[in-house]
C-alpha cells in the first residue's frame, strides 16, 4: 500500500479504543506518523503493565516514513517512543516542553543519542516531503498541547490531538476565535478530531475554576491533606502551589513522575512561581494542619505514592480526620484499583473528596458545545472521529453531521482511508495489533508467552519428574510438584494419587521417550481433572540412564 497522488489516513492505535494513539498520513509515496503512545494493561495481560502498538505495517515501508510528529506529552501519545522510535530511525518533531519529556524518556532507556530530535517552537511550522506542518496551540490538561494543521497537495487537515476550549487557562494562551476562524477561512478539508467527551452535553470548563473548590476544601481541613492528580497537569500543580500558599501550608511532593514534570516544566519556562517543597520526613515533623502533600497514584496504580501511603508502606502516614482529594477523573477501566485504595483509606477514617463532592477537577477534552464551536470556526468538509471507543466515534460522527458537517467517516484501527480526492472512502486494511512490554522484552500480546501465563493463572501447573535406569525401568517413585492447583488440605493425597498414576503409566506405557512423556502428562492431568475439575499445565521431565 504505497500512497499515490492522494491523501491517506490510517490509525494504528487510538481508533476504537482510548489510549495508544498512533496515526499515519500518506501522500505521494510517503508516510508521516502523528504520535506514538501506549495504553496500560488490564488483568487480561498478567504480569504486564504497558501495551504498545504493532507497527509492522509501517515497518514494512520504513524507507517511506519521513518522521514522527508529536501533538503533546501524555503517555498515550509519547509512551511508546522509548521502545519503538530507535527502530523506526526517523526524526521526532515536538515543541519544547513535550520534547523535554521525550528526551527524559529516551535518556532513561539509554538511547537519547541514537534518536534524532527536532524541536519546533510553539506555533512553528516545517516541511516533511509533501506534508507541511504547523503547530496550533490548544488547551488541554498538559502544557503545550497542539493541534496540527497539515497542508498537502490534495487537501488540508486539521488534526486536533487532545483539546478543550479554555478562555482563562492557568498555563498557556486563552482560546480565541480569531485564529481558528482564519484557519477555516483558508479552508479545512478534513477535521480529525478527539471524541473522548462526546457524550458530555456541557463544556469541560476552565482550568482556572478548580482553584476555588480546592481552596475551600483545604481550608476546612484540620489534619494533613494529600492531593492526587495526573502528574502531567502542570497547570493543576501550579494551582496546588497557590492553594498551599493561601492556606499557610508547606508543600510536599512525592512521586517520580511528579518530580520529572516539575523539572521539565521549570526548564521550559513554566511553574516559575511554584513554591519550594519539603521532604516527606519534614512533612511528618510539621503540625498536621501545616502541610499539603501532592502524590502520584490517583488512578489506583499499585506502586504509586498514594497506594503506598494507604498501605502503610511510605514515610508519609495518614490518620483519621486527614483528607485525600482526588483532583482527577477515573479513567475507564481503573475503577476497581481506585476503589480498592479508597476502601483502604476509608477504613482508616480518612475523609475523601472527589469531583462528585466538590469542584476539584475539570476535564481536558471537549464536550458537545466545544465541538460545535470548533466546527463553526473551521467549517470542515469531512469529519474523521478519533481518540475514542467505537461508541464515542459513532456518536461523534452523528453529532458532526447534525451540526452541518457535510460528510463523516467512522474508521477503526487498520482502516486505510482515502481522504482526497474522491473521499472519504475506505480503500484497504493495514496490519494492526498489540505488543506487550514484559519486563524488558517486547512480545506479541496474543503470543505464546501470554497465552501460557493465562493458562497458568487459570488452571495452575504440575511438574512431574521420572527417573529411568539404563534398562528403561523406573528408578524410585515419580516426583510431583504442584503450583496453583486447588487442592490445599488434600494436597498430600492428591500428590499421592498423581504419583501413582505416573508410576502406573511408566510400568505399562510405551518405551519411546516422547510417547511415554505424553502418556504421563495425560494421566496426571486426568487425576487433576477428577480431583478439581481443572486441567492444569503438566510438565514432565524424564531423566534417562
Amino acid at each position: 500500500m504505497t500512497p499515490k497522488n492522494e491523501l491517506l489516513f490510517c490509525g494504528l492505535g487510538g481508533s476504537g479504543e482510548i489510549g495508544m494513539n498512533v496515526n499515519l498520513y500518506g501522500c505521494q509515496g510517503k508516510w508521516v506518523m502523528v504520535d506514538l503512545g501506549i495504553t496500560f494493561a488490564d488483568p487480561q495481560y498478567p504480569g504486564v503493565d504497558v501495551i504498545l502498538p504493532d507497527l509492522s505495517f509501517i515497518e514494512d515501508r520504513i524507507d517511506d516514513l519521513l518522521g514522527i510528529v508529536i501533538t503533546h506529552g501524555h503517555e498515550d501519545h509519547i509512551g511508546s517512543l522509548p521502545y519503538l522510535a530507535e527502530d523506526l530511525g526517523v526524526p521526532i518533531y515536538a515543541t519544547p516542553f513535550t520534547m523535554g519529556l521525550i528526551r527524559g524518556k529516551l535518556e532513561e532507556e539509554g538511547i537519547a543519542n541514537r534518536v534524532k530530535l527536532k524541536m519546533i517552537p510553539m506555533g512553528g511550522n516545517f516541511q516533511l516531503g509533501p506534508f507541511g506542518f504547523t503547530f496550533v496551540e490548544m488547551s488541554h490538561s498538559i502544557p503545550e498541547a497542539n493541534a496540527l494543521l497539515i497542508d498537502t497537495p490534495y487537501g488540508r487537515v486539521f488534526h486536533t490531538g487532545d483539546w478543550k476550549l479554555d478562555k482563562n487557562p492557568v498555563i498557556g494562551n486563552p482560546t480565541t476565535p480569531e485564529g481558528f476562524m482564519a484557519i477555516g477561512d483558508k479552508g479545512v478539508d478534513v477535521l480529525v478530531c478527539d471524541s473522548t467527551n462526546i457524550f458530555n452535553t456541557t463544556a469541560s470548563g476552565s482550568e482556572s475554576t478548580v482553584r476555588k473548590g480546592l481552596f475551600e476544601e483545604v481550608s476546612k481541613a484540620k489534619g494533613r491533606v494529600m492531593i492526587t492528580s495526573f502528574a502531567s497537569n502542570a497547570a493543576r500543580l501550579h494551582t496546588f502551589g497557590e492553594v498551599a500558599k493561601e492556606t499557610g501550608r508547606k508543600l510536599c511532593v512525592t512521586g517520580r513522575s511528579l518530580d520529572r514534570i516539575i523539572k521539565v516544566a521549570r526548564a521550559t519556562g513554566y511553574l516559575k512561581d511554584f513554591p519550594d517543597t519539603i521532604s516527606p520526613d519534614e512533612a511528618m515533623r510539621l503540625p498536621k494542619n501545616k502541610v499539603l502533600i501532592i502524590a502520584t497514584g490517583g488512578q489506583g496504580e499499585e506502586r504509586a505514592a498514594l497506594a503506598r501511603v494507604a498501605n502503610g508502606q511510605h514515610t508519609i502516614t495518614l490518620e483519621a480526620d486527614d483528607m485525600v482529594i482526588f483532583s482527577s477523573k477515573q479513567i475507564p477501566g481503573n475503577e476497581v484499583q481506585i476503589g480498592r485504595i479508597q476502601n483502604t483509606l476509608a477504613a482508616k477514617g480518612i475523609r475523601m473528596i472527589t469531583e462528585r463532592q466538590a469542584h476539584v477537577h475539570v476535564s481536558g477534552h471537549p464536550g458537545q458545545p466545544e465541538l460545535a464551536q470548533m466546527y463553526d470556526w473551521l467549517r470542515p468538509e469531512v469529519l474523521v472521529p478519533t481518540h475514542g471507543e467505537m461508541r464515542h466515534m459513532m456518536e461523534h460522527a452523528r453529532f458532526g453531521l447534525e451540526q452541518g458537517i457535510p460528510r463523516a467517516i467512522v474508521q477503526s484501527n487498520g482502516d486505510i482511508i482515502r481522504l482526497a480526492p474522491k473521499g472519504p472512502a475506505k480503500i484497504g486494511n493495514a496490519t494492526v495489533g498489540r505488543l506487550v512490554l514484559d519486563g524488558d522484552v517486547i512480545l506479541p500480546a496474543d503470543g505464546a508467552t501470554l497465552s501460557e501465563r493465562r493458562k497458568l493463572a487459570i488452571n495452575g501447573q504440575i511438574s512431574v519428574g521420572v527417573a529411568l535406569g539404563k534398562d528403561g525401568r523406573m528408578v524410585g517413585q515419580p516426583q510431583v510438584r504442584v503450583q496453583g492447583v486447588p487442592v490445599e488440605e488434600d494436597r498430600a493425597a492428591f500428590i499421592a494419587d498423581a504419583v501413582q498414576a505416573a508410576a502406573d503409566t511408566v510400568r505399562g506405557g510405551k518405551r519411546e521417550s516422547e510417547k511415554m512423556r505424553e502418556q504421563i502428562r495425560l494421566a496426571v492431568r486426568k487425576v487433576a481433572k477428577r480431583w478439581t475439575g481443572k486441567q492444569p499445565i503438566v510438565d514432565v521431565l524424564l531423566i534417562e540412564g
